[in-house]
Parts: C-alpha cells; structure tokens; sequence
C-alpha cells in the first residue's frame, strides 16, 4: 500500500488562501483524505510523499499517525 503526508491548516484556513499554512502532517493512503489517526482532512490539501517522513519537511508531524504508520511497517 501506499502512503503520503497531506496537511492539515491552522485555524481551517483553506488551503488555496494565500494564508495558508501546516498546523499539522498527517499519513494518509494516497490518494485519501482520511488520515490514519481517523481526521477528515481536506481533499485539495498539500501533500508530499511518504519519503519525507522523519525528515524537518515532515514537521510537525501528526504523533498518532506517527504511531500507527510504525506499528504497521513493524509487521
């Protein structure tokens, strides 16, 4: 299965508002809007590949996604 990070907007600030920035990264399948900590995230929302995971373009990172996306590759 694949994955992505997608973003999550401080304060629900859209995110083709010129004031858009990352509150959070969430790890979604790709190509999905639910996150795996089970947010609803926006469908448009900036997303980046699952690569840059662990890595200072990934933060901050959502800590239940972290948590769940490890637990998984862990099997």
């Amino acid at each position: 299965m694949r994955y992505e990070l997608r973003a999550e907007y401080a304060e629900g600030i859209p995110p083709g508002s010129a004031d858009a920035r990352v509150a959070l990264w969430h790890m979604t399948e790709a190509g999905s809007a639910v996150s795996l900590c089970e947010r609803r995230l926006d469908p448009t929302a900036w997303t980046q590949p699952s690569t840059v995971w662990g890595t200072d373009a990934s933060d901050p990172f959502c800590p239940e996604c972290g948590v769940k996306y490890l637990r998984m590759n862990a099997d």
